[in-house]
């Protein structure tokens, strides 16, 4: 069964940071893009940052530049959403998002179901 579960969010204080995870299974981990999106309340969805099949990050969004770091471990079927200096706008649903193509498709063939993340005082 292909499967995409994130983990890692919370309540942290602005100025905190928080790692989230994104552990897949059912498909070839490996040869997938892996993208992370946010959607706060009454907003769209958008497009956080993204790493390809072959570990190059791609960040869609100016704000995640500088501050959010994407990794991944193929050994573990996981990628990581390293979110440093947060604030109160980065307050949102993650949800990460597996690629057959690369980071640059909009097509994206797997969700999964998001963490929530808060950031308040």
């Amino acid at each position: 069964q292909t499967q995409l579960v994130e983990s890692g969010g919370g309540l942290v204080q602005p100025g905190r940071s928080l790692r989230l995870s994104c552990s897949a299974s059912g498909f070839a981990f490996e040869s997938f893009a892996i993208g992370w999106f946010r959607q706060a309340p009454g907003k769209q969805r958008e497009a956080v940052v993204c790493i390809s099949s072959s570990d190059s990050p791609w960040y869609y969004a100016d704000f995640a530049k500088g501050r959010f770091t994407i990794a991944r471990n193929n050994a573990k079927n996981t990628v990581y959403l390293q979110m440093n200096s947060l604030n109160s706008e980065d307050t949102a649903t993650y949800y990460c998002a597996a690629n057959r193509i690369d980071c640059s498709s909009s097509e994206n063939d797997y969700w999964g179901q998001g963490t929530q993340v808060t950031v308040s005082s």
